[in-house]
């Protein structure tokens, strides 16, 4: 079987250069392109600005951007035909529905977090809260580096929209992100989220399940974005060999 060819977007950042390295470190993958909204270089590779040319040298295109380049990058895979791996997070509504539209016609992997630690971790969080049940309070807290945009991140989200499907619930009914002031006491079903934003944490992620006289805590720390290039890569061999359709890691990684 031949290699996968990736584009990279965003190559001129710090997750598009381990973006890069892992292409390059990669079996079964090769660096057709490397894309950002100013020409350049990262060491002895040269970065475009053409989406076109680099779909063109390219079977997959991964995109770590943010929403408004990505629903670019993902108009210009649709016209080309290319599969696309999403890693950006933030996304309305609105632009969600035309990653979905273009589901139809091209594959996409879409994950807020490509670590295959973090997957195995949104595994373990559907298991526990199906079967701790209602008696326990769900909490999910995140901390990111200074210079994220986003907040609670698209993991953290993520989190609590496994916690609660395994609940029979969803999300938009139970979420809780803001405490302050004379906020009362805890409504009974609800899942909270805690942010904090500094330094260069790469991602640090906790749900903490809170019974009487117990507390679980299920964690997962990143300390270098190697690991999102790493599965990022798994996601682009995983494009590259199925049909149109909207998949995420858990496809990817035989989770399901």
């Amino acid at each position: 079987m031949s290699a996968t060819r990736v584009a990279i977007a965003g190559a001129g950042g710090r997750m598009g250069g381990a973006l890069i390295e892992a292409a390059r470190a990669t079996e079964g993958v090769v660096l057709g392109a490397a894309l950002d909204m100013r020409a350049g270089s990262r060491g002895d590779v040269a970065i475009g600005t053409d989406v076109a040319a680099a779909l063109r040298a390219a079977d997959v295109l991964i995109d770590f951007t943010r929403p408004e380049g990505t629903l670019v990058h993902l108009a210009a895979c649709r016209e080309a035909k290319r599969g696309i791996v999403i890693g950006t997070t933030g996304f309305t509504s609105a632009q969600l529905a035309d990653i979905r539209a273009a589901a139809r016609e091209i594959p996409v992997v879409l994950a807020p977090n490509m670590s295959v630690g973090v997957n195995v971790m949104l595994k373990l969080v559907e298991l526990a809260s199906k079967a701790l049940g209602p008696d326990y309070d769900i909490d999910v807290f995140e901390m990111h580096h200074k210079l994220k945009v986003d907040a609670p991140s698209g993991t953290a989200l993520k989190l609590g929209e496994v916690a609660a499907a395994a609940r029979a619930t969803s999300l938009e009914r139970e979420g809780v992100y803001s405490r302050h002031g004379h906020t009362g006491e805890r409504k009974a079903g609800t899942i909270g989220f805690a942010v904090a934003r500094g330094g260069d944490v790469v991602g640090d992620h906790t749900v903490y399940f809170a019974g009487i006289g117990e507390r679980i805590e299920i964690t997962h720390r990143s300390t270098s974005r190697a690991t999102y290039a790493q599965g990022a890569m798994r996601a682009a061999k995983f494009v590259a060999s199925h049909p149109a359709g909207l998949y995420g890691m858990e496809d990817v990684l035989g989770l399901r």
